[in-house]
């Protein structure tokens, strides 16, 4: 792979995460239809990821079989409540012990955005370690390092690079899969189980930041 094949590699990747993220807002099944998002996603995962690309096209197939209402309430029973969450999308559950929200991974979560000078919009009505926050954090880096690369900036390209894999290690790898299998087990909505499968494919088996190591070499070199 060579420097330009790793820009096409890196810009997919980037956008998967902010597609995939975007599926876990409130559903809208007229604008994932209008949008495409799914065959969006599946093109994206096909230079990807080609074996999560197989549960996007799952994801593409199934919204067609639930009306909106249907799509809300199974979102509102897995993922926001106001009843026991079937699947908590915060990693502070899931990484802190007594499974409890807005605990120190909370607060180190918000230290690393901070870090790049971001901070929380107010419209944005979900804690920092929300699954959505995340992932569009990754995308924020990703979209850097992919600018630097275009412009054959080495040294902030490898340090976008490594805020990404440094948040990756930290954070989403210990938590995402199983949110994901809680998901998965916690409903009978096949768009819902195609979703997590994708996300947790997804974050598994791609090589999301393996920069091959000729060319970081090559990028450190002044």
């Amino acid at each position: 792979m060579d420097i330009e094949q790793f820009i096409q590699f890196e810009r997919a990747r980037r956008d998967c995460y902010k597609v995939l993220a975007a599926c876990f807002y409130q559903p809208q099944k007229k604008l994932f239809l209008d949008e495409n998002v799914f065959t969006v996603l599946g093109n994206l995962l096909t230079r990807v990821c080609p074996e999560a690309a197989l549960f996007s096209e799952k994801m593409a197939t199934s919204v067609v079989q639930y009306d909106e209402e249907e799509l809300l309430v199974e979102y509102a029973r897995l993922l926001v409540g106001p009843n026991e969450l079937l699947a908590p999308p915060y990693g502070s559950v899931y990484l802190e012990q007594g499974r409890k929200v807005m605990g120190e991974s909370t607060a180190r979560v918000m230290e690393f955005y901070k870090a790049e000078g971001l901070s929380m919009n107010e419209q944005f009505q979900n804690l920092p370690d929300h699954i959505t926050a995340e992932m569009e954090f990754m995308y924020y880096l990703a979209y850097h390092e992919v600018e630097a690369l275009e412009k054959n900036d080495r040294e902030k390209a490898l340090y976008f690079l490594n805020k990404q894999e440094d948040f990756l290690r930290t954070y989403l790898d210990g938590w995402v899969a199983p949110f994901c299998e809680k998901m998965r087990q916690g409903t009978e909505n096949e768009f819902y189980q195609a979703l997590a499968d994708c996300v947790s494919v997804f974050m598994t088996k791609t090589d999301r930041c393996a920069m091959p190591e000729e060319l970081r070499e090559n990028l450190a070199r002044v």
